[in-house]
């Protein structure tokens, strides 16, 4: 029997019933889909023997996705901040030179 805010989960043939709050629960469910599919895929690939040795690579080769992509998206917003950066020197530019600055 399940209790309030628990959700039941399977990875690896295994039942996992972890304590959730309701509006996180499509999260943790698409979650636990996502480290059951890479465990299958570390399993059958027969490098790896052992569900534990499985886990851990598992969670280092998600890990290292994680960290790759925060390290795209760090260099992705610095390349729009200076892009940011150069359209207002731009307008700051174009502003400066207006002979008119009144409008009229």
């Amino acid at each position: 029997m399940t209790q309030p805010n628990t959700v039941t989960v399977h990875i690896m043939d295994k039942e996992y019933c972890i304590a959730c709050p309701p509006e996180e629960r499509s999260n943790l469910e698409g979650a636990a889909r996502y480290l059951d599919r890479k465990m299958r895929e570390i399993r059958s690939s027969g490098k790896v023997i052992g569900a534990d040795r499985v886990a851990v690579m598992a969670a280092l080769n998600i890990t290292h996705e994680l960290l790759h992509k925060h390290d795209r998206l760090d260099a992705e917003a610095s390349s729009a901040r200076e892009h940011v950066r150069m359209l207002l020197e731009r307008v700051d530019s174009a502003l400066a030179t207006d002979p008119n600055p009144s409008g009229n």
